[in-house]
């Protein structure tokens, strides 16, 4: 039986951070009312001029030197020409022939197995708009607020085998550029989307198979179907004989199939042309070494300093690092509370266990880090004990209300009170003689059912520790 290799590169599509667009002093900001964020130049009117935004070229050469690339010192803009009704100019400016970035690579680690995933390049390039198909009245709306949005397409080699490795390889990219704070790589947003270039072959073969490309891919779960579910198509049709033809698909991860859009075109179809109205963009030295010299502390180095400033276990490290909002919220809070290791619990356990049960990325937190730390201050004073604690905690994730008075005004606080408690236990223990005469067996399963009821009778207020201590000694006296 034949056994094959799929083979995966990438082109990932990354919306630029800036205030304004790349030619334009448009807002980029997301979520405007439809066409709000646009002029006369990124809708593309006769007789405009482009005016390059300096930020975007030095947020292109940031994520290009953290990504081990190469700067091109003289790079140009193209004019990439083809026609799409979203976008107005009939070409995108872009760039073919003299990429910003060159010949960099990232580096994985899947199931303990390193790897080194190549990058071909990193250009520069506008955004095109949004069509909105409308069913129920059978027309297509268009929304240039997007037109002209900074990107940068990052082209991998065509280096990744499998979805874990794609899946890797992303999540090492959009970390790096968040902590760059060159992109806030919204996936939900449309500010990271991947093209999938996939092919396979038979393992062994010196050639690479016939690929094909879908497009636009903005999760990693329709990431990962996608590929699984084009490469079995791909080796179905092999199978019986068929021949892959290079087109561009679109993944429908409702019906978890792929559906054929058009021929691939190759960088001919586009008939590519340097851009007249931008000049040749020179990179000097200096400029380099000046960002360079900006470049914040990324994710391997904060692991580092987390495990050897903070004394936290490297897999807690590597769990709060993983995005930049968990670990600014990490090191604010433990900066008000000074107790890593509890913070880090709680970054880690509970409001990762919120954040998928709300299907919500970290970026979306809203609860501020003095109302974690005070909520931590709560328990280490003994005024609530964890199961007060972490119900109160969802109210912090969703409100951000002030964890002290919220258990002041709802009466929350932890009962020390040692008479109250050994009444409470006394009638726990006669009211279960059969748990009695189970402990007194050996049987330990009843003392945790003895501390549950007791738990149940003070409505989930009281001290365990005192439970416990109290319990044992009453039990033992019989």
């Amino acid at each position: 039986m034949k056994t094959y290799e799929t083979v995966i590169g990438l082109e990932v599509h990354v919306e630029l951070a800036t205030k304004t667009k790349i030619f334009c002093g448009c807002s980029t900001e997301f979520g405007g009312k439809p066409n709000t964020h646009c002029c006369p130049v990124c809708t593309g009117m006769p007789g405009v001029l482009p005016v390059l935004n300096k930020k975007v070229v030095e947020y292109a050469m940031a994520a290009g030197l953290a990504l081990n690339c190469d700067i091109t010192r003289k790079c140009k803009f193209d004019r990439k020409n083809y026609f799409y009704p979203d976008l107005p100019k009939a070409y995108q400016t872009s760039q073919l022939y003299l990429p910003i970035c060159r010949n960099g690579h990232v580096d994985i680690d899947v199931n303990g197995v390193k790897k080194s995933i190549g990058i071909h390049e990193i250009h520069m390039e506008e955004d095109a708009g949004k069509l909105v198909h409308d069913d129920w009245d059978d027309c297509t709306l268009v929304d240039y607020n997007r037109c002209g949005v900074p990107l940068i397409e990052i082209v991998s080699e065509p280096d990744m085998r499998s979805a874990d490795e794609v899946i890797a390889y992303l999540t090492k990219l959009r970390t790096t550029l968040q902590y760059l704070g060159v992109s806030d790589c919204k996936m939900q947003e449309g500010s990271l989307r991947a093209d999938v270039n996939l092919s396979v072959r038979e393992v062994g073969a010196p050639e690479f198979g016939t690929r094909t490309e879908m497009k636009n891919l903005n999760s990693f779960k329709s990431i990962a179907r996608a590929i699984e579910g084009e490469r079995k198509r791909q080796i179905e049709q092999i199978e019986y004989g068929k021949k892959i033809i290079q087109e561009t698909r679109r993944w429908d991860d409702n019906k978890d199939s792929s559906f054929a859009m058009r021929s691939k075109e190759d960088a001919q179809d586009y008939r590519y042309f340097p851009e007249p109205d931008l000049v040749p963009i020179e990179i000097s030295e200096e400029w380099i070494n000046e960002i360079k010299s900006k470049e914040p502390e990324l994710r391997e180095a904060k692991m580092l300093r987390y495990e050897t400033e903070y004394d936290i276990p490297e897999y807690d490290a590597s769990i709060i690092t993983e995005t930049k909002a968990i670990a600014d919220l990490f090191e604010a809070t433990v900066a008000i509370c000074k107790k890593p290791k509890e913070v880090s619990n709680w970054l880690m356990v509970e409001t990762m266990r919120l954040l998928k049960e709300h299907e919500m990325e970290a970026e979306a937190i809203k609860f501020s880090p003095i109302n974690l730390a005070k909520l931590i201050g709560l328990i280490d004073a003994d005024a609530i004990n964890r199961t007060v604690a972490k119900k109160v905690f969802e109210v912090i994730f969703t409100e951000d209300i002030d964890p002290e008075q919220y258990v002041e005004e709802k009466g929350l606080k932890m009962v020390n009170d040692e008479g109250a408690l050994r009444t409470t236990i006394e009638e726990i223990v006669s009211q279960n003689p059969q748990s009695v005469e189970d402990y007194k067996a050996g049987k330990k399963k009843a003392m945790g059912f003895l501390v549950g009821q007791t738990m149940k009778a003070m409505k989930g207020k009281a001290n365990p520790g005192m439970i416990n201590q109290i319990l044992t000694e009453i039990l033992e006296s019989l």
